[in-house]
């Protein structure tokens, strides 16, 4: 389901949006707005990542990393990224 969002910009930007999109990269305004919110998705799961991943490693627990650990870890996390998709 789509919906319709309004947004107001100054010219500047709006002339950027425009000249973006007759790059060719995006067809129009709205999906080049849909990327740049997909990026920023993505920006913030990693930020959270790097954040957990610190917490961890102060906790004082150590966890043995092997190879078996990080598929476990890839798998939770993808299925956690199709969630938020």
């Amino acid at each position: 389901m789509t919906t319709s969002m309004n947004i107001s910009l100054p010219d500047s930007l709006k002339d950027y949006v425009k000249t973006r999109c007759a790059e060719g990269e995006y067809s129009n305004p709205s999906d080049f707005i849909r990327a740049l919110i997909r990026d920023d998705k993505k920006r913030r799961g990693k930020e959270r990542l790097e954040e957990m991943l610190l917490e961890g490693l102060a906790s004082g627990h150590p966890v043995a990393m092997d190879d078996e650990f990080w598929k476990e870890k890839r798998t939770q996390l993808l299925e956690r990224y199709k969630q938020e998709q």
